[in-house]
């Protein structure tokens, strides 16, 4: 008989084990992403509620639709786009992971900004907690959790694919643009507005709120801004702000005024509404604000803090 020599058998480092070939380093790094996206989706599933709305339209007839919302508070706040529940007429009811079902009111809603506040009939909700979407970097891992096309509890995952977008809104005749909104390639459809868009620590970053594409997916920010909208809902059923009618984005300062004033970022006045407070006295695209009042402006975040209620009019 013939000597055979098996592959096994051949001189080289000894292995644990010669039928199991060694973990590929890809393989590690899909699973590190997969328990991340796993994890945040457990924890912040039983939080996410999907929303069914009637509402009556122009002819008379009333259509069903839906969408969805986030529970802020273990007695019964929800935080959902004002878009969702516009013009709803009868129940809105709330749907959970777990088969439950709550009646749903409305306690204010902020068209300006896309979001609302809603109550639920229950005490014993599980809470999502809210993040600061300032402290987002772009191509930082995203987790989207919604009800797109009424199925209940869907996960999607992807990155933040830009930062500092403006998304318009109107209520009647008033436009604004909301800043700072996050840009996402996560999946996003019908019925996920008012959402959770969630970091990797499942804290809740933004409130998904408009598809502008294949992959761009649109989200209303969580940040010092919008806690003050949200509060304000919560204890006065609205909010009232000064409007500008502009939308801007944080930019350099030429250097000879960077150190005149001792700081180096301003905002660039990048639209102005036609016909708007802003346009009415004058100011232009390219523009830059660098204080409001004496008091310094260095991002959108600063403009807006200081668009009070004491400063209309």
């Amino acid at each position: 008989m013939p000597d055979v020599t098996f592959i096994d058998a051949l001189p080289g480092p000894d292995r644990p084990d010669s039928t199991s070939p060694p973990e590929s380093p890809d393989a590690a790094a899909l699973d590190a992403y997969s328990r991340v996206v796993t994890t945040v989706a457990e924890r912040l599933t039983p939080s996410v509620a999907n929303l069914r709305v009637s509402r009556r339209v122009r002819s008379g007839r009333t259509l069903d639709g839906g969408g969805s919302g986030v529970v802020i508070t273990s007695d019964g706040y929800m935080l959902t786009s004002a878009h969702v529940v516009d013009r709803a007429s009868g129940r809105i009811i709330a749907s959970f992971a777990d088969g439950s079902e709550h009646l749903v009111d409305i306690v204010g809603a902020d068209p300006l900004s896309d979001l609302a506040v809603l109550r639920a009939d229950a005490g014993d909700l599980s809470a999502a907690e809210l993040g600061d979407a300032e402290d987002l970097r772009v191509g930082q891992l995203v987790v989207a959790i919604g009800n797109p096309h009424g199925f209940g509890g869907s996960v999607t995952a992807g990155v933040v694919s830009a930062l500092g977008r403006s998304l318009p809104t109107r209520s009647g005749s008033t436009m604004r643009y909301v800043e700072n909104v996050i840009q996402t390639d996560a999946a996003l459809n019908p019925g996920n507005s008012g959402g959770a868009l969630v970091d990797g620590l499942g804290r809740v970053v933004g409130v998904n709120t408009a598809v502008a594409g294949i992959g761009l997916g649109l989200a209303v920010p969580i940040n010092a801004a919008t806690r003050r909208i949200v509060a304000a809902l919560m204890t006065h059923g609205r909010f009232r702000r000064a409007y500008l009618g502009v939308a801007g984005g944080v930019r350099p300062m030429p250097p000879r005024t960077a150190r005149e004033l001792g700081r180096d970022k301003a905002v660039e006045i990048i639209e102005v509404v036609e016909d708007g407070p802003a346009a009415r006295a004058g100011v232009r695209p390219e523009d830059l604000v660098v204080a409001v009042d004496d008091t310094p402006v260095t991002s959108v975040d600063d403009l807006q803090r200081l668009m009070t209620a004491e400063r209309i009019g």
